[in-house]
Formats: C-alpha cells, structure tokens, sequence
C-alpha cells in the first residue's frame, strides 16, 4: 500500500522556513518522497516542512552532510531555528551534520527506526552482496559515527512490529548470538536496541514496522508531540 500511495505523491515543493519549520531525512534505499507523507501530516501539526534527497547508496555520510548544508545556505535563514526528523539513515545524516556544521541553529530533533548504535543487517548485506549498501555503510551504519553534539534535544522513535520479509537476517541473527526475547525485538530492519542513544532525551517503543513509521499517525503524533515538549506523550 505505502508504494502504490507513494506512486501517485508530487514531489516536494520550496518551503516556507518561518518557525516552526522542519526538515526530513529520509533513509536508505528511499528518496524524499518517502517522506512526504509524513511531512503533511506534520503539517496538520502547525510545522512547515521539506524533505531533503540525496543519494543514499552512490555517496558517503560526509557528502550527505554537504548537500545537507548547501541546501541550508541556499535556502535557509541561519537566524532561524531549525527542526530535524529523520528515518533510519536519515537520523544518522542529522546527527553527523549537527556534529560538523555549527553554524546552524538546531531545535528539536527526533529519529524514527535509525541504529545509533550500528546495523547488524546492514553489515549481513554489506558482506553478501555489497552493492545494496553501497557508500552508506561507513562511519554511518556500522556504528562509527560521531557523539551526539552536546545541547541538541533528541527524541527517538523505535518499532517493534517485523513485518518486513528481510526480517530474516534479524531472526537468524537474533538466534546465532543468543540475544535475550527482549533483545530480539525489532521493526523488520533494525532492533530496538539498536536505535538507542544514551545522550538522547526520550526514547520511546511504538508498535510498527520500520516502513509503517513514515505513515502511522501515532508516530507522527509523538514526533510533532517531541518537537514541541522535548518529550514523548506517556
């Protein structure tokens, strides 16, 4: 259902970057457009938004910064506070902008699905067939990527729901390493001990998928929630 809705969206236009703006990150394998459904219902919310594209597989985490950055200088007013959300990668291209580029003023940020720690699939495919993980993998996915910049609120977003048939690289591994129940928990891409950043604020679990993430509406209730509290809704 997500591609078929995906198929019939327009791309993103220029946004107005008045407060309260944010800007989307999407991730791996995806384009902005993938975000545009959430972005609207972030909309419905009181935000302006845009969501940023880049070259996920073709460019590494410091180009995705960069083009992060010029987008910013052509488009933005540094006087102006700036909100974050990204998904899976996305949220790891945010914090590797926020840890070089300081200029900018940051607001709230929240990541959805995203392994702050490193992806253990990421790495199972990166070994086997290479190409579907492209530049993406160092100093990103597998786990090396800068501290989370001191002062920057970050709320993050796990699932716990596997509906996603890849889910099998997790199984097995979840198995092979004799992970604890809780440990095996997942959204079909990422485990949720994975996506957990102890500098971040807030850490909450929702029952989706990592796909089901950019159009749940509860997801998008507690990332506009976050932007606005510094805090998840309990």
């Amino acid at each position: 259902m997500f591609t078929s809705l995906l198929s019939n969206n327009t791309p993103p236009t220029e946004p107005d970057t008045s407060e309260p703006f944010i800007l989307l990150v999407h991730g791996l394998h995806q384009s902005a457009l993938y975000m545009e459904f959430l972005a609207k219902k972030l909309q419905n919310h009181g935000f302006h938004t845009f969501s940023f594209d880049y070259d996920s597989l073709g460019e590494t985490l410091d180009q995705h910064s960069d083009g992060l950055n010029d987008w910013l200088e052509t488009h933005h007013d540094p006087q102006v506070t700036v909100n974050m959300v990204g998904h899976s990668l996305g949220g790891l291209v945010i914090r590797d902008f926020i840890a070089r580029y300081s200029q900018w003023q940051i607001g709230r940020c929240v990541t959805l699905g995203t392994p702050h720690s490193g992806s253990i699939k990421a790495k199972y495919i990166k070994d086997l067939i290479p190409p579907l993980i492209g530049k993406s993998y160092e100093k990103s996915l597998d786990g090396n990527i800068a501290p989370l910049k001191k002062g920057i609120c970050m709320g993050v977003i796990a699932g716990n729901v596997p509906n996603n048939l890849s889910q099998v690289v997790l199984v097995y591994h979840g198995y092979q390493a004799k992970l604890t129940l809780d440990e095996r928990e997942h959204d079909g891409a990422v485990f949720v001990y994975e996506t957990r950043l102890p500098s971040a604020a807030d850490h909450i679990v929702l029952p989706v998928s990592h796909m089901e993430m950019l159009v749940d509406d509860t997801v998008a209730y507690q990332t506009a929630y976050f932007l606005k509290q510094g805090k998840f809704k309990r």
